[in-house]
């Protein structure tokens, strides 16, 4: 199995230097641990050259083959846990980099006082990536924006929240702007990849091409010190209020109804032996999430 696992890994990554990283030993013992398969075989699995790798066309099957090994195997050891109470061992969570900073850390202190046993292993990457890693049985479980709509995923709500326009400080006591009046303002928002802004484009209603004005940020927290500097506007979430204006010259204001929202939810795959314990694991969410609403609805409208 130890086997599987490191060739899994280098047919993932192909590259000994990011497969040895990911499985957490170095380079030449994952290289070794590589060759000794391919000897137990008596067939090459790898093409080696001076700056990559590829597989052959054994590899490549095996690679396959392979996967299919490692998931029943790690299915067998999640059929073991669901029969533990409390639950135990390893849970791999995914969460989308537009929610991971504000709710993980209530998650985990939460999932912690609850079941001590439990080894939580979070990961933070965009929805495609989790989607990919959850398919891929690399992760048990992911917090993402719903809905997903994938057949082979199950899908709990949790919450709802408003996105709030985020304004630079001189700005506070302007009115605030109609959705359709964004279109024609400098707005800010993340690059390509995170749902948070397809679901900004959505709301303020921008068609393709994007305007020439619009510029991109690879956070959020990037996106509110750009508005402090006076460089345009942004939508943010509800949550992320707290953390990312308290060091920022700006101004948060509620657009007029119908505001733009989002609801945030768990998801997993509809085989995992684990799903009535993940039903749980989404009720804590669910709270440390309201939790959060709540104290995010006490900031005042403008700061």
């Amino acid at each position: 199995m130890k086997h599987l696992r490191y060739f899994e890994a280098l047919a993932q990554h192909g590259h000994f230097g990011r497969a040895a990283e990911a499985c957490a030993i170095s380079q030449p013992a994952l290289s070794a641990q590589v060759k000794e398969l391919e000897e137990t075989l008596g067939a090459l699995l790898v093409e080696r050259g001076s700056r990559q790798i590829r597989l052959t066309s054994l590899g490549e099957a095996f690679a396959l083959r392979a996967h299919d090994i490692l998931r029943a195997v790690d299915e067998l050891a999640d059929l073991a846990r669901a029969s533990y109470s409390p639950l135990v061992g390893r849970l791999r969570i995914g969460v989308i980099p537009t929610v991971a900073p504000y709710l993980l850390p209530a998650v985990i202190k939460e999932l912690s006082q609850l079941y001590p046993g439990l080894d939580l292993r979070p990961r933070e990457a965009v929805t495609q990536k989790l989607v990919e890693d959850l398919m891929a049985a690399r992760l048990d479980t992911a917090i993402v924006a719903l809905p997903l709509a994938q057949p082979f995923l199950s899908e709990v709500p949790l919450f709802d929240e408003e996105f709030v326009l985020v304004r630079p400080l001189e700005d506070a006591a302007e009115p605030v702007p109609h959705p359709r009046e964004l279109r024609d303002m400098r707005l800010l928002l993340l690059e390509e990849g995170h749902c948070f802004r397809d679901q900004a484009i959505s709301f303020c209603k921008i068609s393709s091409p994007l305007p020439r004005n619009l510029m991109e940020g690879s956070s959020l927290s990037t996106l509110v010190q750009m508005v402090g500097a006076g460089i345009g506007v942004t939508l943010i979430p509800e949550m992320a209020v707290p953390i990312e204006t308290r060091s920022a010259a700006v101004s948060i204001a509620r657009l007029p109804r119908p505001r733009p929202s989002r609801a945030i939810g768990m998801v997993w795959r509809k085989t995992n032996p684990l799903s009535d314990q993940l039903v749980h694991i989404a009720g804590v969410v669910r709270q440390a999430g309201m939790r959060k609403d709540d104290n995010s609805s006490a900031q005042p409208p403008s700061a």
